[in-house]
């Protein structure tokens, strides 16, 4: 009775994980030894799937253990690199499905890791069925064994079943398909609980017991049956056409066990009758078995033992109780013990399991702390913006009034030392030229960066062109995924790319016409004090200022506003230095919540680190407004005083104009070198989103050549035009000769019973050369042509050739090849004597026709084979009709 069912593994072609892998992780992670380590960690899992998927697994545990850790290792890896952007393609085979001798089995290709992970646990049931297989029941290690196999497989494909339609973006394989694992689970579910009925059976177990576990698996076994059988799409299997009757077998047996070991539970009852009518029902599945599935399962262990109890229950009941036996509907029915349940599917499976990725933070954590970035760089850029802003208009108010050279040039004569200072601070940053160079530079930059983006989107849009031009011609047989829906997140991306490019084009038109503005100042500012002071027109005050107390009141109060302004350079600096790190924070989140609310969690970290310099920019920019309103008003009182000229009002006017090139010279040198290394970014960040783009396109192409290949050799199957009748006389064979072409007449198949694949016969020899007499030769035998033609050629010497050098045509249906040891109308070489111990005539060259073609001169060497003759020789001779 110990027939049991295995479920042949899927197979998979290789897949190179090293290389998008690796890439991935030097372009995310920095140079140093945690790199390094991720990288030994990716070849180490590229060694694990081909330790488990590129060899033939042994059916042993080790094998098992090898299928488990890798599966647990997907199930950890998956969250931590982005594999739909990778584009890994996995190939597997359908397990079921054997294919013909052109087309190749059935096979799926799918750039998801979920499929991956669903084909493996496939493999971890197959397997786990085959281990179960193998097993000794007649210990009880193999008893345990077993029975933890078949449950983990039954775990596997039940977990196949809920999960598949998930995980792929398509229908799955038919072997992988809800119904064929709900199926397959079924199955293996039955014979755990088989198991655990032979165990309690060979514990010698209570019948009641025995017969409670054999019913439930009878149920198991019918339920079974029936899916497998109802099915739409399984029974064209040819692995479900064998199951089929082991499982009807198997359904009967269960069954017959639980009768006969109700039958002695009723016999210690004294209830003989009822005891008579389950060894009667025991004794029909039995015989059902017998005649049915013999083939499939050995039930003659069990036939004897219950038709042995049967007979003594009978002849007991005949000679000593008489008790009526009942109909078996009158019969109380058996109960159900249940002691089996599918394994649920929790990682990890592998005991030996050791995460090689362990100290890499999952996707969703790198997402998290991607974005914790930009808003922690978006408040930084706020809080120092606002104090670069609110210094710019400090000094753009104090270079409207002419503070403070106004205070410094109360002589009217000499070069005011704040202009001084803002000159030889513009010529130690390089004065005009420099300026000059960075804005030469930006138009470079832009163009290498506008190039790179253009030809990244340009890769996607030829890809998904000839997509779209063989999803039109292909229709429904192109069934992958379409490449505008595969490219729209590489396609926002490229948006979002060439926006930012468009804003800092007009950024850089700004900065350029700032410079255009203040060019000549700036100029200026970088010429020696004499050069500078002769260029600022000269004034005689009336009346001297120096020891008025509005000078005083503005020299301190531009004092206040300077001290304001260092504060602002140091706080901006501390405002950059400040760090914190909020991964242990998102992934106990995610421990703990299973998601990770990012906004929420980051909003709390700005807030307790920023919170401080927020009070203290506010504070910096209120004294700054109550300072410049002061300024303002002792400058009024200040130009009230001062007498106004139209020397002094030039001169003033040029003064102002220095001091706003000086503020305009260091904030655009500024907001230069900003671009520059923004360019330079972005050209690192363009060359990662085209290699992206290199990568999926190279992976959609492999893709796109396997499904042609596939598709062609579907396209080659196919039959090139509807079938026609023979006529009668061609295709009608004799009782000795059957019609050449019309193949064996292939045996009858039954339902279940697979029938072997013989090989093909051995032609039969060629048959030898006519024996030939002189006598025979000097009689015409009948069909042989008239005298004075051509006699009939000799085969050739055994050690020629036996058929031409070149392809034969092999006629219409019903034509049979002439033999080559006998042809009437094969062409003899001229050669006078015996050839083969046949005598022969000779043959005479009839003389060339008027305008024919030569005869061909005397010993020509003959080909010993007929062959369509070119011109310029001699044509063979046929009989005249």
């Amino acid at each position: 009775m110990a027939t049991f069912i295995s479920v042949p593994l899927k197979k998979s072609t290789e897949v190179d994980l090293v290389k998008p892998l690796s890439k991935f992780v030097t372009a995310t992670y920095p140079v140093g030894e945690e790199q390094a380590e991720y990288i030994r960690a990716v070849e180490e899992l590229n060694k694990l799937r081909k330790s488990a998927l590129g060899r033939p697994l042994d059916k042993h545990e080790s094998s098992l253990d090898i299928l488990l850790r890798y599966y647990d290792q997907l199930c950890v890896v998956e969250p931590k690199f982005p594999f739909p952007e990778l584009c890994l393609t996995f190939t597997w085979k359908d397990a079921f499905d054997k294919g013909s001798l052109f087309g190749g089995s059935v096979k799926l290709a799918l750039a998801s890791m979920g499929y991956e992970k669903t084909c493996v646990l496939f493999n971890i049931g197959a397997l786990a069925s085959q281990i179960a297989s193998e097993q000794n029941l007649d210990s009880d290690e193999g008893l345990k064994a077993a029975a933890k196999n078949y449950q983990l497989a039954s775990g596997a494909f039940a977990h196949i079943k809920d999960t598949v339609l998930s995980m792929l973006s398509r229908e799955p394989t038919m072997d992988i398909s809800p119904e064929t694992a709900s199926t397959l689970s079924q199955i293996m579910l039955a014979q755990a609980q088989e198991v655990f009925c032979i165990k309690a059976t060979s514990d010698k177990m209570k019948d009641a017991i025995i017969a409670k576990l054999a019913n439930q698996a009878a149920d198991f076994y019918g339920d079974a049956f029936k899916q497998c059988q109802y099915k739409e799409n399984l029974p064209k299997y040819f692995y479900f056409q064998e199951v089929l009757p082991v499982l009807a077998a198997k359904h009967c047996m269960m069954q017959a066990t639980a009768e006969l070991h109700q039958a002695a539970l009723a016999g210690q009852k004294k209830r003989f009758g009822e005891e008579i009518a389950r060894l009667q029902h025991a004794a029909e599945l039995v015989k059902t078995v017998a005649s049915r599935y013999d083939e499939y399962v050995n039930v003659k262990d069990l036939s004897e033992r219950v038709n042995r109890a049967l007979t003594a229950a009978k002849k007991d009941n005949d000679f000593i109780y008489h008790d009526r036996v009942p109909e078996l509907k009158d019969v109380e029915h058996i109960g159900k013990a249940t002691l089996v349940k599918a394994t649920a599917i929790q990682n990890p499976l592998s005991q030996k399991f050791s995460d090689l990725f362990e100290k890499m933070v999952p996707m969703a954590v790198q997402q998290s702390v991607s974005v914790s970035n930009q808003r922690k760089a978006d408040t930084v850029n706020r809080l120092v913006g606002g104090l670069r802003e609110a210094t710019n208009l400090c000094n753009g108010v104090l270079a409207s009034l002419n503070l403070p050279a106004a205070l410094e040039d109360l002589s009217g004569d000499s070069v005011p030392q704040s202009i001084l200072e803002k000159s030889r601070a513009v010529m130690s940053q390089g004065g005009l030229q420099s300026v000059e160079m960075l804005i030469k530079e930006l138009p470079e930059l832009l163009t290498r960066n506008r190039e790179i983006l253009d030809e990244s989107i340009k890769m996607l849009v030829d890809e998904e062109a000839t997509d779209n031009e063989l999803r039109a011609k292909f229709n429904q047989r192109w069934n992958r995924t379409p490449s505008g829906d595969l490219y729209k997140p590489l396609k926002t991306e490229g948006a979002n790319f060439s926006s930012v490019l468009d804003k800092a084009v007009s950024a850089d038109q700004v900065v350029r016409e700032r410079f255009n503005t203040h060019c000549e100042m700036i100029a200026l500012l970088c010429r020696s004090e004499a050069e500078l002071s002769a260029a600022i027109p000269s004034a005689n005050p009336t009346k001297t200022l120096q020891g008025s107390e509005v000078v005083s009141v503005l020299r301190s109060q531009l004092a206040q506003l300077d001290e304001v302004k260092q504060e602002r350079e140091v706080m901006e600096g501390e405002i950059k230095s400040v760090t914190f790190d909020l991964t242990a924070s998102f992934l106990t989140a995610l421990a703990q919540d299973g998601a990770i609310n990012e906004e929420a969690l980051s909003g709390g970290a700005l807030h307790s680190h920023y919170g401080n310099h927020t009070e203290r920019v506010q504070k910096s920019l209120r004294s700054q407004e109550d300072l410049l309103a002061k300024i303002q008003t002792a400058h009024q009182e200040f130009s009230a005083l001062k007498q106004s000229t139209n020397e002094a009002d030039a001169r003033d006017d040029v003064l102002k104009k220095l001091a706003a090139a000086h503020d305009s010279y260091t904030e655009i040198s500024s907001n230069l070198k900003e671009g520059t290394k923004f360019y330079n970014d972005l050209t690192e960040m363009l060359l990662k989103f085209q290699n992206k783009c290199s990568d999926i396109v190279f992976a959609r192409k492999t893709e796109r050549d396997e499904l042609l290949k596939e598709l062609q050799q579907s396209i080659a199957r196919e039959p090139s035009a509807p079938s026609f009748n023979v006529p009668a006389y061609q295709s009608a064979p004799s009782s000795t000769n059957p019609a050449p072409g019309s193949g064996p007449t292939p045996a009858p198949r039954t339902v279940f019973v697979p029938t072997p694949t013989q090989a093909k016969g051995t032609p039969p020899a060629r048959p030898p050369p006519p024996s030939i007499t002189p006598q025979a030769a000097g009689s015409a035998p009948p069909g042989a042509p008239p005298p004075g033609s051509n006699p009939p050629p000799v085969a050739p010497a055994a050690s020629q050739a036996q058929g031409p050098p070149y392809p034969t045509y092999q006629g219409y249906p019903g034509y049979y090849q002439m033999p080559m040891n006998y042809n009437p109308y094969m062409y003899q070489p001229p050669v006078q004597g015996q050839y083969g111990g046949v005598p022969y005539m000779p043959y005479q060259t009839p003389p060339a026709p008027q305008g024919g073609y030569p005869a061909p001169p005397p010993n020509q060497q003959q080909h010993p084979y007929p062959y369509p003759q070119q011109a310029g020789q001699q044509q063979p001779y046929y009989p005249q009709q």
